[in-house]
């Protein structure tokens, strides 16, 4: 047998117990390569595929959604295109049009008695202006969120720093969040999914939070378990803001004595605040109303016994003001209500929610954290 030269070859010889020659090797090599790089191609090429598909679900359910949201004001415009028709003057209908008018009006009543029976009709408190303002505290970003839970009777402090995040602190009371003390540290929450705006709440344990890039998610979490229970898409919601003012906030939700609710505007609407009741524990819609309320020059806006209130302001920051309110049981006389204005203070809010329990207001301006003491009064 021939003398096997020295150098690569030989090596190859001596490590595999049989000779390869260097174009073999190198072949071998790039044989190898050429399935780990096929490989890594198929695994690239999988995750997209499952990327896409979850991103047809939610295109699917966003349009179910939709489809269903048409056909509810194609509803609405048909009948107020019956109603017009059956009120126009002629001598030969007159008796089928006062027919009309009664079978309105009856289904008018029977609407608000099922709206009366599905909330607490007996909530009949009204705003009669802002007492006193006292800043809490000054930190965190220009804009965020701070909330207690209404629905728990402990006195826990929610800090949500910033109009897109996914942390939350939860501070023991106000004492912990005010003071600077070392020992009394908050509980560091971090979400799946950041938040989108500012609009979300706290409520019986759960936050409530618009997940940011979506169009109009809403996700139900558990703070102390840490995971999502319960999510769903609110039809008409996310293609606008719902205040100029403030244009991060596609969806502000609100807490009162009656629950959880969601604020959006339409473009459908020309631009008017739409109101959602939720039923925070299944989290389906039980009922929308349509305001007069118009989201120009908006800033925010909160609920107080089924009342929506909005706060208005200049685009270059002044005084806010309520100046439009909305009652869904049609139990006040929202015309006679003054202009409320907050007491005076520079520039403007980018969070504004109403604590039942607590009966004020929590509110965010230029990174204060705000608390709005009320005067309320009986529904007239």
């Amino acid at each position: 047998m021939d003398q096997i030269s020295a150098g690569p070859a030989k090596e190859q010889y001596v490590k595999c117990g049989c000779f390869l020659p260097p174009t073999a090797t190198s072949r071998l090599e790039k044989c190898n390569q050429d399935i780990l790089d096929y490989v890594q191609e198929f695994h690239d090429f999988s995750r997209r595929m499952i990327s896409r598909l979850e991103g047809l679900r939610v295109y699917k359910a966003e349009f179910k959604n939709e489809v269903a949201h048409l056909l509810t004001r194609v509803e609405r415009a048909q009948r107020d295109i019956d109603y017009f028709e059956s009120t126009r003057e002629s001598t030969a209908c007159v008796e089928v049009d006062e027919d009309l008018v009664e079978k309105q009006l009856n289904e008018d009543a029977e609407e608000k008695r099922k709206v009366k029976l599905m909330l607490n009709a007996s909530c009949d408190n009204m705003l009669a202006g802002i007492k006193s303002i006292k800043i809490v505290k000054k930190t965190g970003d220009m804009h965020g969120s701070w909330m207690t839970d209404p629905g728990k009777d402990h006195l826990k402090i929610y800090f949500l720093s910033g109009s897109k995040n996914n942390v939350i602190l939860e501070f023991a009371n106000i004492r912990a969040f005010t003071e600077r003390n070392h020992k009394l540290t908050p509980r560091r929450v971090n979400l799946p999914s950041s938040w989108q705006g500012t609009g979300h709440v706290v409520y019986n344990g759960f936050l409530f939070y618009h997940i940011y890039g979506s169009l109009n998610e809403i996700v139900k979490y558990n703070i102390q378990r840490r995971k999502v229970t319960d999510r769903m898409l609110l039809p008409g919601a996310g293609q606008i803001s719902a205040y100029e003012l403030f244009p991060d906030t596609k969806i502000d939700l609100a807490i009162d004595e009656q629950g959880l609710w969601a604020i959006h505007a339409e473009p459908d609407t020309s631009g008017n605040l739409v109101i959602t009741k939720i039923n925070h524990m299944t989290m389906a819609v039980e009922h929308t109303w349509d305001t007069s309320c118009n989201s120009k020059n908006a800033e925010g806006a909160f609920l107080m016994c089924g009342t929506l209130y909005v706060v208005y302001n200049s685009p270059s920051g002044g005084t806010s003001r309520i100046e439009c309110v909305y009652d869904v049981l049609d139990t006040i006389n929202t015309y006679e209500i003054p202009v409320l204005p907050f007491p005076k203070r520079q520039g403007s809010h980018s969070m504004i929610h109403y604590n039942p329990k607590e009966k004020q207001l929590f509110a965010w301006a230029n990174g204060s954290q705000i608390l709005y003491k009320l005067q309320t009064k009986q529904k007239v």
